[in-house]
């Protein structure tokens, strides 16, 4: 199965490149997602067997002041590569995030429950999904939460380089959410891509759900660095875009539709560490 994959240096991207190196994959140089038309030229000219978009805007906290730039790169570019999969009858598989949702109530959200983004990149995600939706493609739309791997800027990363310098932290503790490993979202990926016959939203994160607080306790754990972490909650730790307090994700139609299983994050956690330290 030859898949053409947007992104190339992102954290899901470098996992599927582990797994696969054989697909082709299309770097900002190759395919620059501020210009859509050329993403779907790209895929027409490739004219792949399926198509993952790997590749998203998500500076979070600067989108509040560049939403205009976000919406081209999460939105408008998704819609293009979604019509171009169409015109060839191939599948879309697409990485969205829980930030779709408003974060309230404490229950898991499940892939159709109501959408209600609380900042930009939240509502510029949720603007691809809908692009997507109206496509006319075959298509599946990811949605995943708290990604961390070896590759790129995360959490896991994050924390160890503070260990450093700092034998105690400030955590946030009254947001929770499923630390996923990217290295199961790629995964999921390629086996959405290679099954999918009929559109859906899915949803993967990892098991079981925690606070960011125990999140990083856990790490030093794992990493055996004498760090404290104090729990804080949101409202002592300003950030310019609003977090959703509640990110859990109910992923049971992907096991049911794929045999997906929901990733235990801990496990790959160790491994992660161990790549990094």
């Amino acid at each position: 199965m030859s898949i053409l994959v947007f992104g190339k240096t992102g954290q899901v991207a470098c996992e599927l490149q582990h797994l696969h190196p054989e697909f082709t994959y299309f770097s900002r140089e190759e395919a620059d997602l501020l210009n859509p038309d050329v993403c779907a030229e790209a895929i027409l000219a490739a004219k792949p067997s399926a198509v993952i978009n790997a590749a998203a805007y998500t500076a979070v906290d600067r989108a509040e002041d560049e939403e205009s730039l976000a919406y081209t790169i999460n939105a408008e570019a998704p819609a293009a590569m979604a019509q171009a999969c169409a015109n060839l009858g191939i599948p879309f598989v697409h990485i969205s995030t829980d930030y779709v949702f408003d974060g309230s109530g404490e229950m898991s959200r499940s892939p159709d429950a109501p959408t209600a983004p609380i900042n930009a990149y939240g509502r510029t995600k949720l603007a691809g999904e809908e692009a997507i939706r109206s496509s006319g493609a075959l298509h599946a739309i990811l949605r995943t939460s708290w990604v961390f791997s070896a590759h790129g800027n995360n959490f896991v990363k994050t924390m160890l380089r503070l260990s450093e310098t700092r034998d105690a932290l400030n955590i946030v503790t009254d947001q929770i959410g499923g630390p996923t490993p990217a290295s199961a979202i790629a995964a999921a990926c390629i086996t959405i891509a290679q099954n999918l016959d009929e559109s859906g939203t899915f949803h993967i994160s990892g098991a079981p759900s925690v606070s960011w607080a125990d999140f990083a306790r856990e790490i030093f754990a794992k990493a055996e660095r004498s760090v404290t972490v104090t729990d804080i909650p949101t409202k002592d730790y300003p950030t310019p875009a609003a977090r959703p307090l509640n990110s859990r994700l109910d992923c049971a139609s992907l096991l049911s539709d794929f045999g997906v299983k929901q990733p235990q994050w801990k496990d790959e956690l160790a491994k992660v560490i161990s790549e990094l330290t």
